[in-house]
């Protein structure tokens, strides 16, 4: 594999509220984008907190990771466990009332690639040159779309497209969707934030990538052209792209 990644606190931000997480272990592969809401610092609190309480959950028990069922239980106990701590710190300390981030984990399998997915944060799979996002978004403006209230394209501009139905530790239970995908050799895979995906249509996203000649300079690329159209929000993505067929 291959891996690109990129933060970015953008251009009204005063702070990076988004926190990524990139394996180093071929032991744990995992990968984790959130991005943290709340006043002040807290939504900086809770993505970070997630990131950590998932990488070091991951860390514990990366013997046990045997099979699909082992896997996709990881995933969903240490989101959960995540969602709990990070909900009872927001009730322990007024500062951090109503914080909350969304997540995306991944993790790298020998013939799949498994997502627990949360919030507003997208992943999408690029294969044969066409990009499909693998994701739903837990937003207001997504329950429009789904039922026939507005377009898609009307959605890119709803005073209220920032608002999520889901988010890790906003509530005591949360619902976690759990995604399964086998990869193929040149596919690539994208994790990103809102950041990103408010600022550029998703064919441009997957121009940049279709064009790519090397996948760090791409999620920089993708960054800088966030910024260039305004940089409302912070803007953070992963590439990973899978350059070997999966094992028999």
């Amino acid at each position: 594999m291959v891996v690109g990644a990129k933060s970015d606190v953008g251009k009204v931000r005063k702070i990076n509220q988004d926190t990524y997480y990139v394996s180093d272990d071929k032991n744990i592969p995992i990968y984790i984008i959130a991005d943290g809401m709340g006043g002040h610092k807290a939504g900086e609190v809770a993505s970070s907190m997630a990131k950590e309480i998932i990488a070091n959950n991951f860390e514990e028990n990366k013997d046990d990771l045997f099979g699909e069922d082992e896997i996709l239980k990881a995933i969903k106990t240490s989101m959960e466990e995540a969602n709990t701590k990070i909900y009872l710190k927001s009730l322990e300390d007024e500062c951090y009332t109503g914080m909350g981030t969304t997540i995306i984990l991944c993790y790298i399998g020998e013939k799949y690639f498994y997502l627990g997915h949360v919030g507003d944060s997208r992943a999408y799979l690029i294969r044969n040159n066409e990009m499909e996002q693998l994701t739903e978004d837990h937003s207001f403006v997504n329950q429009l779309v789904k039922y026939g209230g507005i377009t898609k394209e009307e959605a890119r501009n709803h005073p209220k497209k920032n608002m999520i139905t889901r988010a890790i530790g906003s509530s005591s239970i949360i619902e976690i969707d759990l995604i399964k995908e086998k990869f193929k050799k040149e596919d690539i895979l994208l994790i990103m934030t809102d950041g990103i995906t408010n600022m550029l249509k998703d064919e441009e996203i997957l121009e940049e990538f279709n064009n790519s000649q090397n996948l760090q300079t791409s999620c920089e690329d993708i960054i800088t052209a966030a910024n260039n159209r305004g940089g409302l929000d912070n803007s953070t993505i992963i590439a990973i792209k899978f350059s070997n067929e999966v094992k028999k």
